[in-house]
């Protein structure tokens, strides 16, 4: 898709950052009565822009994912490609992007109808990979993730056109508030926060591993905690995080012994489909945003293992 459209999202234009409500819906499937989730989670995802969805799949599942990312963690061909992301400091396996690509178990994940049938309904049509990866954060290792939103770099670095993503992060290992869990400001997806400083070139090799543009200002993150606090996604291994493409979110360092480790889909509706990048910069790699074409993802029940 080559075709120009305005930007209705302004970010990383002005040297002061600027607010503005959200133009588009959080929800865009109307059909209630045939809805995956319940009323009240449906709800709740509307008011604070995330949903967090307990013992979604197994403990035999779940071992079966985490022997994969031990094979992932140590293969060679894994470690010395593009797509692995290493921790700014100690050099640590941090991301590895395009996992529904690269990998059979995890394309399968990808497609599973217990997660992608609900945001399928969510974003109320056909879907799509937009970005995946597999998240490491190694106990006493695993770094800090700051404030922001993906829709701002999506949409600035990707082109990425309207609020109609959301993300669904897998939890491979219990999530406690110890270990460095997502934290997530509820109700922030409703306000577009545009954050000042232009995009440098070849800015995704340095912010896969620690983002310094495309943040908001501490004015504006202190005044959207002061609204809405911050919540702490923690659950145990097998539980679901989605999440709006708009909801602030980051991450503390993880000092903790325990690791913090999950599988990472990022879903756009197929005609929410990138322009060209609204930052004036070339795209980023196609293993961190998906450009397409693209076809409508197949989702359909997955049976990982005999028990479950």
């Amino acid at each position: 898709m080559s075709s120009v459209q305005a930007d209705l999202y302004p970010s990383r234009q002005h040297n002061h950052p600027r607010w503005q409500e959200r133009l588009d819906p959080i929800t865009y499937g109307k059909d209630t009565h045939n809805a995956p989730l319940s009323a009240e989670q449906l709800s709740r995802f509307e008011r604070d822009g995330f949903l967090v969805l307990e013992n979604v799949f197994s403990i035999e599942e779940v071992t079966l994912f985490k022997q994969e990312l031990e094979r992932m963690r140590h293969d060679p061909e894994v470690l010395q490609s593009p797509t692995a992301i290493r921790e700014p400091d100690s050099g640590a396996l941090r991301s590895v992007f395009a996992i529904h690509r690269s990998n059979p178990l995890f394309a399968r994940v990808a497609r599973d109808e217990r997660t992608a049938g609900l945001i399928r309904h969510l974003l109320d049509g056909d879907i799509y990979v937009h970005q995946s990866r597999l998240n490491l954060k190694p106990g006493f290792k695993g770094k800090e993730f700051y404030w922001h939103s993906d829709f701002e770099t999506w949409h600035t670095e990707d082109g990425l056109p309207r609020m109609r993503t959301i993300s669904c992060s897998v939890l491979l290992t219990d999530n406690h508030p110890w270990n460095g869990p997502l934290m997530l400001i509820p109700g922030s997806h409703r306000h577009y926060i545009s954050c000042i400083g232009k995009t440098p070139e070849n800015h995704y090799a340095k912010s896969l591993r620690r983002q310094e543009f495309g943040i908001p200002d501490d004015d504006s993150l202190a005044r959207l905690v002061e609204r809405y606090g911050i919540t702490q996604a923690t659950g145990m291994a097998g539980s679901v995080v989605l999440f709006d493409c708009n909801t602030l979110h980051g991450s503390n360092s993880n000092i903790a012994p325990s690791p913090r480790s999950n599988l990472f889909f990022v879903y756009n509706h197929v005609d929410n489909r990138p322009t060209a990048p609204f930052d004036g910069m070339p795209p980023r790699p196609e293993f961190v945003a998906e450009r397409g074409p693209v076809e409508p993802l197949q989702i359909s029940p997955q049976q990982y293992c005999e028990s479950s």
